[in-house]
């Protein structure tokens, strides 16, 4: 693909300049703006595919509503470059992800246009419904607002919790169902299956269309006659396809399903739709990465590929034999290692099966493996209920997104001391991602949780250990962390042994400083003491790797506590209530009293870049953590 020349994107600046065109040049514009998103992440990578897949959609909703006025409120965020690029950032595009850049997803502190935070699923239907009401109490009666949700986010419990709330307060609400068949692998559920089946005559409508808008113009259209229209075109509509619609029954008047790559038709339909008056609900097919054949291919690969070649579709892979295994890669080779032992052992995901390797243990068996969609509270609750009858789950879920499930930790898991394994991937600080991902608050939000035992692995040895650990009979619920990407071993396999509960070890003899560390950001101290070694740094610096958080060693804290006066702890989480608060808790709790300086993410979120770079923004680098021991 050689560098494109934009005729058409590089005159429009703001959606403004977009409404100035006619509408027959909407598709050039569309080709235009895939060609544009697919040349910058092939050099820059980000999300690709989800983008790709809404084109067309992107284009119409600014052409018709008057953004930024008119509110869209976008879910999850992937599918954005598009909404970016024309909102005013295409020549930014270029910094998208990077340190100082513009940020990977739609932000308010960023642009007027970005109308909510949305780097989670399922929550554009609960925030542009709030919207919608504010506008019809503070009198906005010309504000339109529009959500975009994919069908992998409509299997999220909030989605239904906002359609609930939509079908029973008065707004004008329109929401658009981007059906694609997929979240990041291939969505899952009773949920997208109906959405296979589920079909509209377009003659019906039409019809329905022209009704409506003769109602509304003739003023016939209060809210009881809508109502009851809406229940008579129900039964009506059921009787002649011998099917239920489930938007429908919620009084939401539901239009569809359309060709999402038509734009415009959407067009059209959204102008016609602009103008009805009670919630709306549009079912679009799109394809995820249409109009590049690689993509289109292959989504979940492309739905963050990394670099490629745009001309060819081949992907730029560093395959150095020499690089450690990904952490999750060892988790997955793991995991169904223990389960071919194991027969109690099953696998819970909620969306995640490549992305957190338990597709290894899916291709093995299929039977013990469960993809519950994006559901993460779900995800928690079911493998509860699983323990409860004596199966033993490991579900694992990306670090930021099971915050979404911590009343379900603590009320179907802890309370009942139940054997659950659960597997939190992309712990601490992932990078390019940024807030919304970044795996924070984990420690420190579970810490205060009774019956809990919290771990975090040094490397790749050690999680493989604690996993072993966690499947021992009554261990009672067992969180395991560890971070996004490459380990620290080239050879990461090892004997399966039991590390006792509630044990650290010391790594580095020392009399003057001691540094107590959790989880993988030890080897930075390790680094870090070595390079102040051959700096001929006269401190001695002891070293210990506390491994658990809950519960702690308290010989390695008595022992520190009667033979040093200067403590630093380390953590890849935040300062107040993680390893650092728990240390200082206990010191204080045995009549130590000792200096100690925490370091971990400070009391503000943490904004994208690369994990090196974020690492020594926070200072828990190896030059942060030389620092740190070097003050007086």
């Amino acid at each position: 693909m050689e560098k494109a020349e934009f005729k058409l994107l590089n005159r429009i600046q703001t959606p403004q300049d977009l409404r100035k065109l006619q509408v027959d040049e909407l598709p050039q514009v569309c080709d235009e703006l895939r060609r544009d998103i697919i040349e910058e992440v092939a050099v820059n990578p980000g999300h690709l595919a989800s983008s790709l897949g809404v084109a067309e959609i992107t284009v119409a909703l600014h052409y018709v509503y008057n953004t930024p006025e008119d509110r869209i409120v976008w879910d999850v965020g992937h599918q954005a470059y598009g909404h970016k690029i024309l909102t005013g950032r295409k020549e930014q595009f270029c910094t998208n992800r990077k340190l100082g850049g513009i940020k990977p997803f739609p932000s308010p502190e960023e642009s007027e246009y970005d109308t909510f935070a949305c780097g989670h699923a399922s929550n554009s239907v609960s925030a542009a419904l709030g919207m919608a009401v504010a506008a019809e109490l503070k009198g906005e009666k010309k504000r339109h607002v529009v959500a975009v949700i994919g069908d992998g986010a409509l299997s999220g419990g909030l989605a239904f919790e906002g359609l609930n709330n939509v079908s029973s307060s008065p707004n004008d609400l329109l929401i658009i169902l981007n059906d694609n068949d997929m979240s990041i692998d291939r969505a899952v559920g009773g949920m997208q299956k109906y959405l296979l089946n589920l079909s509209t005559n377009e003659c019906y409508n039409a019809f329905k269309f022209k009704a409506n808008r003769w109602l509304n113009r003739h003023g016939l259209m209060n809210d009881d006659r809508k109502k009851g229209l809406i229940r008579l075109t129900n039964a009506m509509k059921s009787a002649i396809s011998h099917q239920q619609n489930i938007f429908d029954g919620m009084n939401i008047q539901y239009f569809g399903p359309f060709n999402g790559h038509d734009v415009k038709e959407l067009v059209r339909i959204l102008s016609q739709l602009k103008e009805m008056s009670g919630p709306k609900l549009l079912h679009l097919h799109t394809q995820k990465g249409h109009g590049y054949a690689p993509a289109e291919k292959d989504v979940t690969i492309w739905h963050a590929p990394g670099k490629f070649n745009p001309d060819t579709g081949e992907r730029i892979v560093d395959n150095d034999p020499t690089k450690p295994q990904k952490y999750q890669d060892v988790f997955g080779h793991t995991l169904l290692e223990l389960a071919q032992q194991n027969p109690k052992i099953v696998g819970v995901t909620p969306a995640m099966p490549s992305g957190c390797s338990m597709n290894i243990m899916m291709k093995e068996m299929p039977e013990r493996t469960f993809d519950v969609g994006i559901a993460e509270g779900h995800a928690v609750t079911f493998s509860g209920g699983m323990a409860k009858d004596g199966l033993l789950p490991f579900c694992n879920i990306y670090s930021a997104f099971a915050q979404r499930a911590f009343d379900n930790i603590i009320h179907d898991v802890a309370l009942l001391n139940l054997n659950v394994v659960f597997c939190f991937d992309r712990a601490g600080l992932v990078g390019e991602d940024g807030p919304t991902h970044h795996g924070a608050f984990d420690l420190a939000a579970l810490r205060p949780v009774p019956n809990l035992t919290i771990c975090s692995p040094l490397d790749e040895h050690e999680l493989r250990r604690l996993m072993y650990t966690a499947q021992l009979p009554n261990k009672g619920p067992f969180v395991i962390r560890y971070p996004r990407g490459g380990g620290e071993l080239q050879d990461w396999r090892c004997p399966l042994e039991e590390i006792e509960v509630g044990t650290g070890r010391k790594l580095h003899e020392g009399k003057d400083v001691a540094v107590l560390s959790i989880g993988p950001i030890g080897n930075n101290v390790t680094r870090a003491i070595e390079q102040l070694s051959t700096d001929n740094c006269q401190l001695s610096i002891a070293h210990y790797d506390m491994r658990f958080l809950k519960p702690l060693d308290e010989k390695i804290l008595e022992e520190v506590g009667r033979n040093f006066k200067r403590i630093i702890t380390v953590e890849n989480g935040v300062k107040q209530g993680g390893l650092g608060s728990a240390v200082l808790e206990w010191m204080n709790d045995h009549g130590y009293t000792p200096r100690v300086q925490r370091l971990g993410l400070p009391d503000h979120f943490v904004e994208h870049g690369t994990v090196k770079e974020l690492q020594h923004i926070v200072g828990i680098d190896e030059e942060g953590i030389k620092k740190a021991i070097l003050e007086k």
